[in-house]
């Protein structure tokens, strides 16, 4: 393999959960008497969660309830891997490629990758029980090559936001950003649309 590290992002990259989240949003935005399109909210969302809360407060005045009904919501809505992603992990491990989540998003990940049989696929995971400093700060990812003694150069960060690309950069590896959406990210040093193509970047013969 080219790169024996690979660092995933979660929402948008593993899992397809921004329509679910999204549309989770909209619906209680419309309970409070706004209407917000899901793709708006969706673009919003993109950017980070912590931007979309922090527009929507700024708008709409919403308040802790708020919150904790979309908490609420999202933790029973149903999301689900992206096309090709399981395949790629698991052959990412059969070449003897190693694969660690870093995401913001709390315990729900982890339940996730129960469900989906992702945890013995993958070396750790980072949520935001750890307590690291969100992206792009690199304190992760460092902390990810400290423990697990792998160099800059053998790694790659895999997400769908400039956030993860930028923490990827700030931390010395490699990165590529995918979309299912259409579109592509400046900074990014590799541009995907489906996770086929992965495995000519990350150089895995199956």
């Amino acid at each position: 393999m080219r790169f024996n590290h690979v660092i995933w992002d979660y929402d948008g990259t593993i899992f397809d959960t921004y329509p679910v989240m999204a549309a989770a949003f909209s619906t209680i935005l419309g309970e409070y008497g706004f209407i917000e399109p899901t793709d708006t909210v969706v673009s919003h969302m993109k950017v980070s969660m912590r931007h979309t809360i922090e527009y929507y407060k700024a708008c709409y005045g919403l308040d802790d309830v708020f919150l904790e009904r979309f908490d609420t919501l999202i933790g029973q809505t149903a999301a689900i891997p992206f096309d090709g992603v399981l395949e790629l992990c698991r052959d990412i491990n059969k070449c003897g490629g190693t694969n660690y989540l870093f995401t913001h998003r709390g315990e729900s990940a982890v339940r996730y990758f129960e469900k989906y049989g992702l945890i013995t696929d993958f070396e750790e995971l980072i949520t935001s029980k750890q307590g690291f400093q969100n992206k792009p700060s690199p304190d992760a990812i460092l902390y990810l090559m400290d423990k697990h003694g792998f160099l800059s150069g053998d790694a790659i960060m895999i997400g769908d936001r400039d956030i993860d690309i930028l923490a990827a950069q700030n931390a010395g590896i490699h990165n590529c950003y995918f979309t299912d959406r259409g579109g592509s990210s400046a900074i990014a040093e590799f541009n995907i649309d489906n996770f086929s193509e992965l495995y000519n970047i990350l150089g895995i013969n199956t």
